[in-house]
């Protein structure tokens, strides 16, 4: 059997306003939408991996043991556009020694839990993670 046998993966949450999202996700974050399906909008987070936004009626529930991380090299970029757009963040960007990331974490419209980060040790063999 192929050790990968999947061409991607997507991750679906419900939103309340799509359009709140987008500038989030698109405008802020800086994903490209790959694919609009009208109430459904799907961005690309990194090759293979993607982000479903699906627009709700009913009000989406937050929970913050779901975490939507996405890793970058230049987090403190980041940072900036989502303050820029209004985003609310935890604070600046900081180390945690504890898992060897330099991260902070933001609330999207709808209450979820975001965190960007950068590994300060090799993950995946890309080394463009690292310090």
């Amino acid at each position: 059997m192929d050790e990968q046998p999947y061409a991607a993966a997507i991750t679906f949450v419900p939103v309340a306003d799509l359009h709140a999202s987008a500038v989030c996700y698109g405008a802020a974050l800086g994903l490209p939408l790959v694919l609009d399906q009208g109430g459904i909008h799907i961005y690309r987070v990194a090759r293979g991996g993607y982000l479903g936004l699906c627009q709700q009626a009913a009000p989406p529930i937050a929970d913050d043991r779901l975490i939507l991380t996405i890793v970058t090299a230049d987090v403190d970029a980041v940072y900036q556009r989502l303050v820029a757009a209004g985003i609310t963040t935890d604070g600046p960007p900081r180390e945690n020694p504890r898992y060897r990331i330099y991260h902070f974490f933001a609330r999207d419209p709808d209450g979820y839990r975001l965190e960007v980060q950068r590994f300060l040790h090799p993950f995946d063999g890309d080394e463009r993670q690292t310090r």
